[in-house]
């Protein structure tokens, strides 16, 4: 798998292809981000934020930065041309944001850059979504997952991925106990079997950044937990 993965990396490189990153401040977010800079795939890497992020390392130089206010998304349309691929990690809870900014979030600022993006040129989209996603859940988190991926889809994109991770196990400081203790849960247990409800988040990365070198035979296709577990981890360093 390694060499396949090697030989996908160079011929995907010689494509020349740019993209952005939306979310790269958050936990998936940065660590996708590092995984595109290391493997060195994209020709042109944006990332597009509320804020201007502070990256140390040589290999971040060469990144472009474009500040934006996703409440006003459409004056900042140029932000979204040019690119051939784009990857969406925005997400934030109803604990942090309650319901109506998460619903802004995760469903509004997620949609409205998809469409910027397509009007833009962008042919792939690279959305992470979450596991259970589903339009008719009666959970407003799923339903707002699985109503944002089913707009995006209609968009049109030549080729459209979902990642559907389960719990992700990575230590968030804003973490509430609970969440907290759900993350400590599933770290045991998926330290001596595996798991289709958790999953380490440097795998998801690592998966959503292999998944983009290949070429699916359907223009959407969903990841779910156990294939993003699988992909991520046989491409393991």
């Amino acid at each position: 798998m390694a060499e396949d993965m090697k030989t996908l990396e160079e011929d995907f490189r010689q494509q020349n292809k740019s993209c952005f990153v939306l979310g790269a401040s958050g936990e998936t977010g940065r660590l996708l981000l590092r995984e595109l800079v290391e493997r060195n795939i994209f020709s042109r890497i944006t990332l597009i934020g509320r804020r201007q992020l502070t990256l140390e390392g040589k290999a971040y130089e060469s990144l472009t930065q474009e500040v934006v206010d996703f409440e006003k998304l459409d004056d900042y349309a140029a932000a979204f041309q040019g690119h051939d691929i784009g990857y969406c990690c925005l997400g934030t809870t109803r604990a942090k944001a309650g319901t109506d900014g998460f619903f802004r979030v995760d469903h509004d600022y997620v949609l409205k850059s998809a469409e910027l993006a397509k009007a833009g040129g962008c042919s792939q989209f690279h959305l992470e979504s979450s596991r259970g996603a589903d339009k008719n859940s009666n959970f407003l988190y799923l339903k707002v997952k699985g109503q944002v991926e089913a707009e995006i889809e209609a968009l049109g994109f030549e080729r459209y991925a979902i990642y559907r991770p389960g719990v992700l196990l990575v230590d968030r400081q804003e973490s509430r106990p609970g969440e907290w203790l759900a993350r400590k849960f599933f770290s045991a247990v998926s330290a001596v079997c595996s798991t289709s409800m958790s999953i380490p988040i440097q795998v998801v990365a690592r998966a959503m950044a292999s998944n983009t070198l290949r070429r699916p035979e359907q223009k959407t296709e969903i990841l779910e937990n156990n294939a993003l577990s699988v992909l991520g981890k046989s491409t393991e360093k």
